[in-house]
């Protein structure tokens, strides 16, 4: 294999990017090597971009949500070739513990993600397993084809919340989780989808993807609004995509009796104060959320049903990922998805 160069972004110290210059190594037998031709920054790097991952300390590699095409292959690798079009599920997991050797590798006792072990996908190359490496379709573009990660998500946690027909559905956040998600139930039946957020242009894109109501704080009361659409019942289920102390409370306090919400956002604080006596009075569930198993072959089927082209707004080169990083989280870009593309293509 001849010699390549890598540029790695990672982030330093709070909102401050540098860069790792590495030569790529000779993949192993079941690994590929992939040329990143478009990266799309999640909202996960974001909280890492604070300083304020809760699992990801500083210095970290960034960047997990991409495409690109293969350009070196190991000895044993039998899925894909050079020249194929492809994106990655960046989860690692150990494959001998009780979740794994069941099946439930979200569950996994030593799960890891590429690019918290330095392998960022902020960079011209990465190396990675062949076994999570999917072929895009041929309706994909390689900017929607790192969206596949974060449909992934939104897929996982709508198969978890087992959205039903009829169902009225209330997601918190029109970030790209939260609009997929409100997508999503809207495929899965549900007859009410309404979406939270302060932006009127993600709101609007959201109306776009299926939402049938949406709710701008700034403008509307949120329980009063609820109260209004459901009749004073309150909503089936409910997704917080947000991470916040007020978005959980609300997303719970939103719920009918035995409603039940699924906490998708990551929170920077580690404790918040919730209304406790509402698990008993309504007797409403909560569960989590976390990333995906065996969701992307869902996610890559669903995508033909989704424009996922419509929640990109920015692209950016990889010498620009400070301020791609600033742009997305700047209130007043109306940024949705700001994608890096690393590569001329």
């Amino acid at each position: 294999m001849k010699k390549i160069e890598n540029r790695i972004g990672r982030i330093v110290e709070p909102e401050k990017v540098d860069f790792l210059g590495e030569t790529v190594a000779e993949p192993e037998a079941n690994q590929v090597i992939i040329e990143i031709i478009s990266s799309a920054i999640c909202g996960s790097d974001l909280h890492i971009f604070k300083g304020k991952h809760p699992s990801a300390p500083l210095p970290v590699t960034i960047g997990h949500e991409f495409s690109g095409r293969v350009i070196e292959t190991g000895s044993k690798v039998n899925r894909v070739k050079n020249g194929d079009r492809v994106t990655v599920e960046p989860v690692i997991v150990c494959g001998k513990c009780r979740a794994c050797k069941r099946g439930n590798y979200g569950y996994c006792e030593n799960i890891n993600f590429t690019y918290r072990n330095g392998d960022g996908a902020m960079a011209n190359y990465i190396t990675v397993d062949q076994d999570n490496v999917y072929l895009l379709p041929q309706w994909l573009s390689y900017d929607s084809g790192a969206l596949i990660e974060p449909l992934a998500v939104a897929v996982h946690a709508v198969r978890r919340a087992d959205i039903k027909m009829g169902e009225k559905v209330l997601v918190f956040g029109a970030g790209a989780i939260g609009l997929l998600t409100a997508a999503l139930c809207r495929k899965r039946g549900s007859t009410e989808v309404v979406v939270v957020d302060y932006s009127r242009k993600r709101l609007e894109l959201a109306l776009e993807l299926g939402a049938t109501e949406v709710i701008n704080p700034d403008e509307e009361d949120v329980y009063e609004m609820i109260n209004i659409l459901t009749d004073g019942a309150g909503i089936d289920k409910s997704f917080e995509c947000v991470g916040l102390e007020i978005t959980f409370n609300q997303a719970i306090k939103t719920l009918k009796k035995n409603g039940l919400a699924t906490i998708v956002g990551i929170f920077e604080e580690e404790n918040i104060n919730i209304p406790a006596s509402r698990f008993i009075t309504h007797e409403i569930k909560v569960q989590g959320s976390q990333g995906y198993c065996w969701d992307f072959p869902v996610a890559l089927k669903m995508s033909k049903e989704i424009d996922l082209e419509k929640l990109i707004t920015h692209s950016f080169k990889l010498d620009d990922l400070q301020q791609a990083l600033e742009t997305s989280l700047d209130s007043n870009s109306d940024a949705i998805k700001v994608i890096v593309k690393p590569s001329n293509i």
